[in-house]
């Protein structure tokens, strides 16, 4: 845990108890400060205080002794409108930020000799897969690194600051609205389509939330930045104009004069504005597909900007065992393999994988987001046929009517099976069932953890089913 010091002898309002909420109010605690913790959830509430939180009903007391509101970042800042604790706060110029602005200026307290390095990672895809990719190459390499933020371990949990760690944090956009003076020694920006736009209040928001990762960078600092994309070429180009920290551009489309690309496999790196002789990557067998060779060009700068020798890096690259529900192997029976791909929870996720895998029975659905799957109607050709599920079904099936064959199959357990039984009998050379669902979780699991679990559940039942009702 990191104690944080800076509310030392005041009043600190937490609200939203989960598991960063929790990690939040000891962080706050063993640094002195006063919490009054609440959330409106009543399990909520009782995790919290058998976990030892005092918990205070926001609702009665006076705001007025509040030295800062402490937000989950799931609760609404400003859209669709600002939740009414929030409004509160900025009633009585009460501070409101979130863990990932307490652990800054936890940082920010120290002497420059104690400050641990910080990498963040964002991005609308791949901030996961990158944030512990690169982990995993700085521990081959014997640094002290700790994973968390957004993936893992919340932020307060990890291990104490020290001058000789690396904390390697993936940070969404609602993490990043809620930090303000947060500084990444590397900060790396993957790609930028639309996502969470009711909570950002459009796309300018949502991007905007997304470059607050650099705002406090000097000039020792770099940022490391995907250009495959419109949105985040440009933001690469205004952060060079800029001039007030080092730019490294990475790409999985383009060579490049200077920064990181991989191309049909090859790494090149370039960022000292040389090329250096290309490296293969084939050998990352759990990092298949363009969209992860840019993960691997974006990890590859990180680790090269924290001084890592190129060949450490390659050796570390080729060991990475990939990330569980993100274009995940989780068998093979009678000739299919089923790829569980649960994090996919969009269409430009789900586009990955449709890329990756061509040609794959697609079990797709849940809640939609707002943008649905309309983009990918250029890619239905390379699809085999579509097994819908959850609320999304019938928006699903209009749009893909005399577009893609499919079915409704409404739960996963009947669409691993008809998605089975149609690979198993396509003829296919090493068919493949992708569970890619291109939507929220929410409909029918807590989250897509638990319906990446419910997938391989139902692959591993299917495959049992047969095996004991097969004739000796």
């Amino acid at each position: 845990m990191i104690p944080v010091r800076a509310f030392e002898g005041k009043e600190v309002a937490v609200f939203g108890l989960g598991r960063s909420g929790i990690a939040t109010c000891r962080a706050l605690m063993a640094g002195g400060a006063r919490v009054c913790a609440w959330d409106d959830n009543e399990n909520a509430r009782k995790a919290a205080e058998a976990a030892g939180v005092p918990l205070v009903d926001l609702n009665r007391r006076d705001w007025q002794t509040f030295a800062a509101l402490v937000l989950s970042p799931g609760i609404p800042l400003r859209f669709p409108e600002p939740h009414r604790f929030v409004r509160m706060a900025q009633m009585l110029n009460v501070p409101v930020i979130g863990d990932m602005e307490l652990f800054a200026r936890a940082v920010n307290e120290l002497r420059d000799v104690d400050r641990p390095r910080i990498v963040g990672i964002t991005g609308t895809n791949g901030k996961s897969t990158t944030t512990a990719l690169i982990g995993h190459i700085l521990k081959a390499c014997g640094k002290d690194v700790r994973v968390g933020g957004n993936i893992g371990i919340g932020v307060l949990d990890l291990e104490k600051l020290h001058g000789a760690a690396i904390y390697v944090l993936e940070l969404s956009s609602y993490q990043l609205d809620l930090a303000e003076s947060l500084r990444c020694d590397v900060a790396v920006m993957l790609n930028l389509s639309p996502d969470h736009l009711s909570r950002h209040g459009g796309m300018e928001g949502y991007v905007s939330a997304k470059r607050r990762i650099f705002r406090n960078q000097g000039p020792e600092d770099v940022a490391i930045v995907g250009v495959d994309d419109t949105r985040s070429g440009v933001m690469a180009t205004q952060l060079s104009c800029e001039g007030l920290r080092r730019v490294v551009p990475v790409s999985a489309e383009y060579g490049l004069g200077r920064g990181v690309a991989v191309l049909d496999g090859m790494l090149q790196d370039s960022m000292t504005g040389r090329a250096e002789p290309p490296i293969s990557i084939a050998a990352a067998k759990a990092l298949p597909g363009r969209h992860n060779h840019q993960n691997v060009a974006a990890a590859y700068a990180a680790c090269r900007a924290l001084g890592l020798e190129p060949s450490d890096i390659i050796a570390a690259i080729q060991t990475f065992p990939g990330l569980p529900h993100r274009l995940e192997t989780i068998g093979a029976f009678e000739g299919v393999r089923f790829i569980n791909d649960s994090k996919a929870t969009n269409a430009q996720a789900a586009e990955q994988a449709i890329r990756a895998f061509p040609n794959a029975y697609w079990i797709v659905g849940g809640r939609p987001k707002e943008e649905g799957i309309d983009d990918l109607a250029p890619l239905f050709g390379q699809v085999r046929k579509a097994y819908l599920i959850g609320e999304s079904t019938e928006a699903f099936a209009r749009v893909l009517t005399d577009k893609l064959d499919h079915v409704k199959c409404r739960t996963i357990d009947v669409a691993v099976e008809a998605a089975f039984n149609d690979a198993r009998a396509s003829g296919d050379i090493n068919p493949v069932v992708l569970f890619s669902p291109a939507c929220a979780s929410f409909d029918q699991f807590r989250d897509f953890e638990q319906r990446g679990h419910a997938f391989r559940q139902e692959a591993a039942k299917l495959a049992k089913r047969r095996t004991t009702t097969e004739p000796a």
